[in-house]
This record gives C-alpha cells, sequence and structure tokens, in this order.
C-alpha cells in the first residue's frame, strides 16, 4: 500500500549502482550534462576508494587481532577479508550504493591492508591511492582532472608536520646567559 516509504532492496541498489556506473564510463558525448554526470560520478569514486581504503586497513587489523587468538588457541587461521565492490555513501541527507569494479576495490583495499600492517609509509599510500584515482579519473571517467583520494590521511600528516615543525626550528645548542664566559 505504502510502497514509496519502503526502502529498495539492497539487490535492486546494487544493479542500479552498477548501472549507473556503467552508464557514466560509456558516455561519448561531452556535453555539459555529460560532464556533470561525470563529476559527480568522480565524486561517488573518490568517496568508495577512500571508503575501501579504510575497510582495508580496519578489516585487516580485525583479522591480525582473530589470527592471533586463533594461533595462541591452536586454532585454524581465520579467512583473510575481501573488498566489497559495493559501498553505502552518504550523501547528504540520504545514503547511496556505489561501485566501483573489482580492480580498483582489491587495489584499494589492497593498500588498506598493507598500510595497516605497516608494510607502506603514509605517503606511500596517498601516492599509491592517488595514482589509482588519477587512472578511474583519466581513463573511465575521463575528467579533465582527477580528484583526490585520502584527504583524512593528509591532513593528519600535515597536522603532524605542523607540530613537528617548530621542533625542527628549534636551536639545538643549548643557550648561554648574557655575560657569561666562553671557553
Amino acid at each position: 500500500m505504502f510502497s514509496f516509504f519502503s526502502r529498495s532492496k539492497p539487490a535492486d541498489e546494487m544493479q542500479r549502482a552498477v548501472a549507473a556506473y556503467e552508464k557514466v564510463v560509456s558516455l561519448a558525448s561531452d556535453s555539459r550534462d555529460a560532464r556533470s554526470l561525470r563529476l559527480r560520478m568522480g565524486l561517488i569514486c573518490r568517496a568508495h576508494l577512500d571508503k575501501t581504503f579504510v575497510a582495508g586497513a580496519e578489516q585487516t587489523a580485525a583479522w591480525q587481532e582473530l589470527a592471533r587468538v586463533a594461533l595462541i588457541a591452536g586454532k585454524p587461521l581465520p579467512e583473510v577479508p575481501v573488498p566489497s565492490k559495493f559501498q553505502q555513501i552518504s550523501t547528504g541527507d540520504t545514503e547511496i550504493c556505489a561501485y566501483l569494479p573489482e580492480e580498483y576495490v582489491v587495489e584499494a583495499f589492497g593498500l588498506g591492508s598493507r598500510y595497516q600492517k605497516m608494510d607502506i609509509s603514509a605517503p606511500k599510500a596517498i601516492d599509491a591511492m592517488q595514482a589509482l584515482a588519477n587512472q578511474l579519473s583519466r581513463y573511465e571517467l575521463r575528467l579533465p582532472e582527477p580528484f583526490q583520494v585520502l584527504d583524512f590521511l593528509r591532513q593528519e600528516l600535515a597536522a603532524e608536520a605542523a607540530l613537528q615543525a617548530p621542533l625542527d626550528n628549534a636551536d639545538p645548542s643549548p643557550a648561554i646567559p648574557d655575560g657569561a664566559a666562553t671557553s
């Protein structure tokens, strides 16, 4: 009776997400509307990549803890986490289901996992994720400018650098009081 109040089924949302992505990727036109659709999809893809990176780090941390407990208990290791091609993305007041092809989510998830395991540093993770975003932006979405990923990690590094700057600029030699003799 009130079907417009019910939420869509997850499978329907996933199908719509795939269809929306494929529609934008297949656009041949360079009209204003096509550019607008590409830009909106770019924002969705950026959020998806960020969330997938974070999911890779978080799920790896959880898996490492479960694996540690299993090893101590002499039990078999749990299954390694795998990425999802779908993410729920907040868009203002609503959430949408976003899709990215497997090649992108596997890479982003793997980079998040490697970052969590400290196999790569934050700057290297940012560089690798940005290269992935550049590829998606230029070759899939054909955006004039690639979108920037991992802003939260960039801001964290900038804050750490700002805190470190006064320490780096401090005079390492001890202060000699005025009038004191030096030898």
